[in-house]
């Protein structure tokens, strides 16, 4: 263990950043690299968080794939890259999509688009269509499942 008095600081803050809400690894390294510490003491900090289970990458993933789709209503495509963004590895990304519920994410986009399609104005359904679809795209839904959600939407009239 480090006896610098600025690595224990730093290790005391990072905990409790950790304690606060799921962090990840390039989150608590770049706070490490704010504070100052060297790269020596970054490693052997991110290992000790690790090994107390301060920080768990699949488990930050897991939470962040929950949050976002239940709150900010992201789509799968825009979860895995921002996970992707946070240099979280490609296997603990495709874990934590594949273990959303089919159900609450095509209920999410139904509800999301639901929500848009009173505003959205077009010369023809097809037009409203698209731009239903696009805005879907834009919160990280797949093109087909967007374009299939959205033309069952305006086909139906909901208002």
């Amino acid at each position: 263990m480090n006896d610098n008095d600025n690595y224990r600081q730093a290790l005391v803050k990072a905990r409790a950043l950790c304690s606060q809400s799921e962090r990840c690894r390039f989150e608590i390294v770049v706070k490490l690299r704010q504070w100052e510490l060297s790269e020596d003491e970054i490693t052997e900090a991110i290992a000790f968080l690790i090994s107390e289970r301060f920080l768990d990458e699949a488990r930050f993933a897991r939470f962040y794939v929950n949050d976002k789709l239940k709150f900010n209503q992201w789509g799968k495509v825009k979860l895995s890259f921002m996970l992707r963004q946070k240099h979280i590895p490609e296997g603990i990304i495709r874990d934590a999509l594949s273990q959303i519920d089919d159900a609450l994410y095509d209920k999410t986009l139904h509800d999301l688009l639901r929500s848009k399609v009173k505003s959205v104005k077009g010369a023809s359904d097809y037009e409203r269509k698209v731009k239903l679809a696009v805005f879907a795209q834009s919160h990280g839904f797949e093109a087909e499942m967007a374009f299939m959600v959205a033309g069952e939407l305006i086909r139906s009239n909901e208002p």
